[in-house]
Order: structure tokens, then C-alpha cells, then sequence
């Protein structure tokens, strides 16, 4: 059984690759550990995880391209025996994918949380205007396109 696109409207060229994104996201969409993602004045995020029993040495945070990844690992406690274990203690990965142009400007673990600072740029709207030729009558098809950018106010 072949699946529908989402992105399957002609009026949508080239969202391909982020189909293949949230699919890619859609089958790591464990529930552990929770988080908080809230936004941080106006152009400011934060993701705040819940790791509690994690220390920084166990965690790792990587920005790979435009995917944020925090893995959890916890060091083997050999020598306690629990009557009763209901605190998870288990090994993570978590993924976020961030638009272009985000940067993580920090990170902070505090009281059982991560947090991990994030900044939206500002982009200014660009308008481009294409030239149109016309073609030669003469049927030579050296045509040439001239693109122009500029910024608005």
C-alpha cells in the first residue's frame, strides 16, 4: 500500500526533504524524558528537558546540521540493591530539528533540568525581481535570465 504525501501539491516544489524530516522525527517520538519548549522574550526559545538523577558528565548535547540531539546516559550503580526502583534510570535520546538559521546560545542544568537556550534570527523579507527575454528570433537558444535582489524596508 503506497502511503499519500503531504506534500504531494504541485504548488509545493521542493518541500521533499522535509517530508523525509518529520517522517525521520515521527519514529523517534518517544515520550522520554519530558520536555517544555517556551518561547524566551520575542525572538528567544527554550527547550527544558526533565533529567533529573542525570549529572552533565552524563549528558551530551550535538547540533548536527539542523538537528539538536541530547542523549542521556547514567553510570551503572553496581552496588546499591533496590527493594523498589520507580525512578527511571535509563539512557536517552532526544532530537529536535531547528529552522535555518536558529543557534543554541546556551545551556544550563539546574535542579533536574536542562536547558538549552535557542535564538530565532531576524529575517528581513526579500524581493527579487526575474528578467524576462524575450527569445531571439533567429532561434539561437542562448537565453539569459538576470536576477535581482534587494532587501525591503
Amino acid at each position: 500500500m503506497s502511503r499519500v504525501s503531504m506534500f504531494n501539491s504541485p504548488l509545493l516544489l521542493g518541500f521533499d526533504q522535509l517530508e523525509r524530516t518529520l517522517d525521520r522525527l515521527a519514529k523517534n517520538a518517544e515520550g522520554y524524558p519530558p520536555y517544555n519548549i517556551e518561547r524566551i522574550g520575542e525572538n528567544g526559545l527554550r527547550i527544558t528537558l526533565a533529567v533529573a538523577g542525570f549529572t552533565g558528565d552524563g549528558l551530551v548535547i550535538e547540533l548536527v546540521e539542523n538537528q539538536l540531539t541530547v542523549r542521556g546516559k547514567q553510570a551503572d550503580e553496581g552496588d546499591r540493591v533496590y527493594l523498589h526502583r520507580g525512578i527511571a534510570a535509563r539512557q536517552f535520546q532526544r532530537a529536535f530539528m531547528l529552522a535555518d538559521g536558529i543557534e543554541v546560545t546556551g545551556a544550563r542544568l539546574d535542579n533536574g533540568l536542562l536547558s538549552i537556550d535557542l535564538m530565532r534570527p531576524v529575517l528581513e523579507p526579500r524581493i527579487r525581481t526575474i528578467r524576462i527575454d524575450a527569445g531571439n528570433p533567429a532561434g539561437d537558444t542562448d537565453r539569459t535570465i538576470d536576477i535581482t535582489a534587494r532587501r525591503s524596508r
